[in-house]
């Protein structure tokens, strides 16, 4: 049985792009494939002596389709991912500016914005039942092959559970990709002191500063031991990514440091752990 990749999302979210990374790393790739093709490709491949294990399909128009098509293949067997590309409104539209592309539902609606917010409310149930959601508002192309290499390097065993842990500041808003959020506004916060602000929550200092104090680790032992009753839960769902999203003001001090400590207590209990900042350079 192949390994089967389907890739969706927001028109100028990045398919293509992620579609030539994923070829790079040596899946065999068909974008823009109609859904109705979905069953004769995956029975070609299926075949003794295809030579293709691995198959990443780019859904073309027909995204509402492939909920029922993922159902009917993993009944027949086959491991079956569903990737969603997702960005901010903002970004889309300024996408289709610099390219000056037309938007597919661009007949549907009066315009690129409304085109954007249609498209957004229609694709609602693929991104609900995606396994891997990922935010490509404020990244760059080798952004985005870091993050699919994350994904789906062959030396991590991609049959577990794979648990995403990311800081950022809510200031600059929610990532769109995360599945639990935890605030920790509620400690002190280090921009205050002088002496700490122009660090981040990689230095000692500021780690010392959020990470030793009652309240910070009794945050953690309670977080910890409520991701440790989760986590085997979601494994038995059937659930293949994990994003959990810390967040304080600015995403560079607190939320990093909580991050870091959360990351580090989890791969201690053998989980394999991705640790990122989304705003820490801001």
């Amino acid at each position: 049985m192949a390994d089967i990749l389907l890739i969706t999302g927001m028109s100028g979210a990045g398919r293509s792009g992620a579609a030539a990374v994923l070829e790079d790393l040596g899946w065999y790739v068909i974008d823009n494939l109609p859904t109705s093709l979905v069953d004769t490709i995956v029975e070609l491949v299926s075949k003794p002596g295809s030579g293709i294990d691995k198959l990443a399909l780019v859904a073309g128009r027909q995204h509402l389709e492939l909920l029922p098509k993922v159902s009917q293949l993993r009944a027949d067997g086959h491991r079956v991912r569903l990737l969603f590309l997702d960005a901010a409104d903002a970004a889309l539209v300024k996408r289709y500016d610099a390219t000056r592309r037309k938007h597919p539902l661009d007949g549907e609606a009066a315009g690129l914005v409304e085109a954007i917010v249609l498209e957004r409310q229609l694709l609602e149930p693929v991104k609900t039942a995606a396994d891997l959601v990922i935010d490509t508002t404020e990244m760059n192309v080798h952004q985005l092959k870091s993050k699919l290499l994350a994904a789906f390097d062959e030396g991590i065993d991609d049959h577990r559970l794979q648990l995403a842990v990311e800081s950022f500041g809510f200031k600059h808003g929610l990532p769109i990709d995360a599945d639990i959020v935890m605030d920790v506004r509620f400690l002190p916060n280090p921009h205050w002191d002088d002496a700490l602000r122009p660090l981040t929550g990689h230095d000692p200092a500021v780690r010392d500063f959020v990470l030793e104090r009652a309240q910070a680790n009794d945050f953690l032992d309670r977080f910890e031991g409520l991701m440790l009753s989760l986590l085997p839960a979601y494994e038995t769902e059937g659930k293949s990514y994990l994003t959990v999203a810390i967040g304080c003001t600015g995403g560079r001090h607190r939320s990093v440091a909580v991050a870091e400590e959360l990351s580090q207590r989890l791969r201690d209990r053998g989980y394999a752990v991705r640790t990122g900042h989304r705003d820490l350079s801001r």
